[in-house]
């Protein structure tokens, strides 16, 4: 070992085991729905670890969110203080977003091999306004263009298909052929089921 990594490893040792970054420091995250806190698990267990008053956060958390459609999946990130006050950043997911702007309840099963929904460039260009007022993506500094890079990655591996231009009817079309498919593989699953027994 080097002197500079002895110094190093000495120096950690000597600041004590509270120094480093515990469960106290580390933002705690999950996944909420809107109005939905409630005291029991799995999230009055992970408060009540780090010393938070759980029926005051889940009041707080039920009154920052009563202007969201209740059921709304947020993903919440909350940064306890030695103090036992807190920091909440609430937001939806990306793939909430992109799945109600396609209009589909879930993403494919099998993403490149099969398409649920069809979105636009201009859908997805209206997502990252949205999504560019989360602290998250303002603290990293991400570009609009890059923003809508990437949400193009996130349609295609939730099974959409981008296109640059998108009417009504060219959407409805797509609709109507999924819903097709989807008829032909249930009666495919059913007839097999009916050969096994």
């Amino acid at each position: 070992m080097s002197k500079a990594a002895r110094a190093v490893r000495a120096a950690r040792a000597g600041a004590g085991a509270g120094a480093g970054p515990g469960p106290e420091s580390r933002p705690l995250r999950a996944q909420i729905p809107a109005g939905g806190a409630a005291p029991g698990p799995p999230l009055g267990p992970l408060l009540g670890q780090r010393g938070v008053s759980i029926g005051a956060f889940c009041k707080d958390f039920n009154e920052r969110t009563r202007d969201i459609k209740p059921g709304v999946p947020l993903r919440v990130r909350l940064r306890v203080h030695p103090d036992r006050s807190y920091d909440l950043s609430i937001g939806p997911p990306l793939s909430y977003f992109l799945k109600a702007v396609a209009g589909v309840e879930r993403g494919a099963t099998r993403p490149g091999h099969e398409e649920v929904g069809v979105v636009s460039l201009k859908h997805l260009y209206e997502v990252a306004l949205v999504k560019q007022q989360d602290p998250a993506v303002a603290l990293r500094g991400t570009s609009l263009p890059q923003l809508v890079t990437a949400l193009v990655g996130s349609a295609r591996s939730l099974g959409l298909r981008v296109v640059p231009r998108l009417t009504a009817e060219e959407c409805a079309e797509f609709q109507r052929q999924r819903q097709e498919q989807e008829a032909a593989a249930a009666q495919e699953e059913e007839e097999e089921g009916a050969k096994k027994k």
